[in-house]
């Protein structure tokens, strides 16, 4: 069956969203517990939610957020109010993500790793984490993806 290139496209977006999510969700549980990166992978992998899961760039986010914590977190830093451990561990998480693909995935435009990340925050996020979201990763990418932005 030949599915037409549009449609592909849309459903690896959508795949990759779906992605985002969990791995924030998976980001969210290794703050909260500690639990190694491999376990916590396996049982999202293994979760019934996980079948519209692009699985590679799910491995890639989270493993990549959890390797590189301490650089993504020194690059967040500049750009937030407060220390990060002040932070809601779900704003925590969605920056985590949204920091690691400014920073390392560069095939993904700088508006849609924002956009994304708003997503999440309005969906998972306390009343206003999305504007505090927004503001971050939109100050970030003025320095990260300077030439991008033109």
């Amino acid at each position: 069956m030949n599915i037409p290139a549009d449609k592909k496209s849309r459903r690896g977006t959508r795949a990759r969203s779906v992605a985002r999510k969990l791995a924030m969700q998976a980001l969210y549980q290794w703050q909260m517990t500690s639990h190694e990166a491999n376990d916590i992978a396996k049982q999202f992998i293994e979760s019934e939610e996980f079948g519209g899961a692009d699985r590679e760039y799910f491995e890639a986010l989270l493993r990549g957020c959890i390797k590189q914590k301490d650089a993504i977190n020194a690059a967040i830093a500049p750009f937030i109010d407060r220390p990060l451990d002040q932070l809601d561990p779900v704003e925590t998480a969605i920056l985590m993500l949204g920091m690691f693909e400014l920073q390392s995935r560069i095939d993904v435009p700088y508006r849609v790793v924002i956009n994304e990340a708003v997503d999440l925050a309005k969906r998972f996020g306390a009343t206003d984490a999305h504007k505090y979201v927004n503001a971050v990763l939109d100050r970030a990418a003025k320095e990260l993806r300077a030439a991008e932005r033109g």
